[in-house]
């Protein structure tokens, strides 16, 4: 039976927020809503630097690296822009993206348009 895609989603995040811990960020926020600009799959602390994370995953059919629009970058860049001045946050930032394949896990800092 196929995994409902909620709950696929939910288990990669899951991964993605172990690896990201392994490799020492802090977890500050998942699944951060900025209202009608879009959604933040993590927000995370690494040293002097706040991440702002897109998850992607996928089945082995299809390299979830192409859902990695420019789109979907801008909606992150918009609602990171939110978060930052809701939150008075003058600290620097990243907008990464964490790319999961079956066992493999890929961090890509400072994606751009």
């Amino acid at each position: 039976m196929r995994e409902l895609p909620k709950i696929f989603g939910d288990k990669s995040e899951n991964v993605a927020t172990q690896f990201l811990q392994q490799e020492g960020f802090v977890i500050i926020e998942r699944n951060y809503f900025a209202r009608k600009l879009g959604e933040i799959d993590i927000i995370a602390r690494y040293e002097d630097t706040l991440h702002f994370i897109e998850v992607k995953s996928g089945r082995r059919d299809f390299d979830p690296v192409y859902n990695l629009t420019p789109s979907k970058i801008r909606k992150v860049i918009n609602s990171a822009q939110y978060y930052m001045k809701s939150h008075n946050i003058t600290m620097s930032f990243s907008i990464d993206a964490l790319i999961i394949r079956q066992d493999e896990v890929e961090f890509i800092e400072n994606i751009t348009l």
